[in-house]
C-alpha cells in the first residue's frame, strides 16, 4: 500500500501532504546484508526507491535499497492476467501454495512490486517480486542488498489468539511513509490494543506511537481493539491527520501531532460507509482540482469518497443504522479490488479477484 503523498492544489483549507526536501543520499544509513524476514507483509516506498516492508511474524519493519531508481523510459499500463499462476511458475510451486499480500508502485521507476508468500501459514518463505521489462514479474533477490530493521515495541506474541486466528498476524496491517517517517498501524499486546506508530526514517531508537480508540457508529459502542485496516495521510488546515479506516466501516481521523509514546488517543468518526464490510486498501487522488479518497472494499465494491467537509463534518457518537457523514459514491464496473496503488496522476494499477483468478491492471482514476 505504498502512500507518498504529493500534490500542490489547495481545496477548502485541505492538501494533500507533501513531501520536504530529502537528503541526497536517503540510503546512506542502510547496511550491506541479508534481511532476515520472516513474512512478507504491507508495502509501502520511501525516497529513492527504498522499499519499507512490514514483517508481521518477525514484530519488524525493514527499509530495503531496491536499487530500482531509474524512470521508465515509456510508461504505460500494467497488465498481467493470472498473477497467481504467473508468480507460481516463477518460484516453481502450485498457485494454491502462493498468496499475495500487497502491492506497491515505485514511484522512482513505476515499476509494480509484490509481496508474497510462498507456502501457508508460519513457516512460508518471504519473497519480493516486481514487474520488470513487457509486464514479466523478477524476483527481488535479498541477499547483499543495503537494508535497515526496525523491531516493533509490544507486539502479540506468536500464540496469542483471537477468535481462533493468530494476534500477531496483526501486528502491522498497513504502512505509510510520509514526510521522512514510516506511519504504521496494527495491534500491541496492551489493553489498548489498537494503535499507531510514527518511526522515524533513517531509523533510530525513537518511536512514537499510541493506543486509538474510536466510536463505532454502526456497533454503537467505543472501540480499542479493532485494528486500523487502511489509512493515508492527509492534511486538515495545515494539519497532518491519518484518515483510517476499521472493519464494518468506521472512517476516523487522528492528527499526527497526538501521536506521543504511552498516549491515548481518541479518534474523530467522521463517516460510517456501511456495516457488514471490510475495507482492504484505500489511496487519495486530485480529480478536476479536488481530493478524494479511493477505497476498495470486500462488500461494498469500489468507494470514492470526498474529502470535502473532513474539517467540518460533525463527528459521530452514536448509532447510527447503516451510512452517514462524508458521502460517497459506488464506482460502477470496479468490484472485487482486493489492493490498489496509484501508478501516476490519472491512474491506479489494482489487483483483482476475478473468481479466484487474480488479475493485475491499470485503470483511469475515477
Amino acid at each position: 500500500m505504498s502512500k507518498i503523498r504529493c500534490a500542490l492544489a489547495v481545496l477548502g483549507g485541505m492538501t494533500l501532504l507533501a513531501l520536504p526536501a530529502l537528503a541526497a543520499e536517503p540510503s546512506a544509513s542502510l547496511k550491506k546484508g541479508t534481511p532476515d524476514l520472516k513474512s512478507a507483509g504491507p508495502l509501502t516506498f520511501g525516497p529513492d526507491g527504498i522499499l519499507f516492508v512490514g514483517d508481521t511474524q518477525g514484530a519488524a519493519l525493514f527499509a530495503i535499497d531496491t536499487g530500482d531508481r531509474t524512470p521508465a523510459a515509456e510508461k504505460g499500463a500494467i497488465r498481467i492476467d493470472d498473477l497467481g499462476g504467473k508468480v507460481a511458475a516463477l518460484l516453481g510451486t502450485d498457485s494454491k501454495q502462493v498468496m499475495i499480500n500487497d502491492l506497491a508502485v515505485n514511484p522512482a521507476s513505476g515499476k509494480a512490486y509484490l509481496s508474497v508468500s510462498r507456502g501457508r501459514g508460519p513457516d512460508a518463505a518471504a519473497v519480493i517480486l516486481r514487474t520488470g521489462s513487457n509486464g514479466k514479474l523478477e524476483e527481488v533477490s535479498l541477499e547483499g542488498v543495503r537494508f535497515a530493521k526496525a523491531d516493533i515495541p509490544n507486539a502479540p506474541g506468536p500464540k496469542e489468539m483471537q477468535k481462533g486466528q493468530p494476534l500477531r498476524n496483526e501486528s502491522i496491517t498497513d504502512l505509510a511513509f510520509v514526510d521522512g517517517r514510516v506511519f504504521l498501524a496494527g495491534l500491541s499486546n496492551e489493553e489498548f490494543s489498537s494503535r499507531l506508530l510514527a518511526i522515524p526514517f533513517p531509523f533510530t531508537d525513537s518511536v512514537d506511537g499510541a493506543a486509538v480508540e474510536i466510536y463505532h457508529g454502526s456497533h454503537g459502542k467505543i472501540e480499542t481493539k479493532s485494528p486500523v485496516r487502511t489509512f493515508t495521510v492527509y492534511q486538515i488546515k495545515g494539519e497532518p491527520y491519518l484518515l483510517a479506516a476499521y472493519t464494518c466501516t468506521p472512517l476516523v481521523k487522528v492528527p499526527v501531532s497526538a501521536l506521543k509514546t504511552g498516549a491515548q488517543v481518541k479518534g474523530t468518526t467522521i463517516a460510517e460507509l456501511g456495516n457488514g464490510n471490510r475495507p482492504l486498501d484505500m489511496i487519495v487522488y486530485q480529480k478536476g482540482g479536488k481530493d478524494y479518497l479511493l477505497m476498495a472494499n470486500n462488500k461494498r465494491g469500489m468507494m470514492k469518497i470526498t474529502t470535502e467537509g473532513a474539517d467540518s463534518v460533525e463527528p459521530i457518537t452514536s448509532r447510527v443504522p447503516d451510512k452517514k457523514g462524508l458521502p460517497y459514491e459506488t464506482i460502477a464496473g470496479l468490484n472485487d479490488v482486493v489492493q490498489l496503488d496509484q501508478l501516476d496522476k490519472g491512474h491506479a494499477l489494482v489487483l483483482r479477484d476475478n473468481q479466484g483468478t487474480l488479475n493485475l491492471e491499470t485503470i483511469a482514476l475515477p
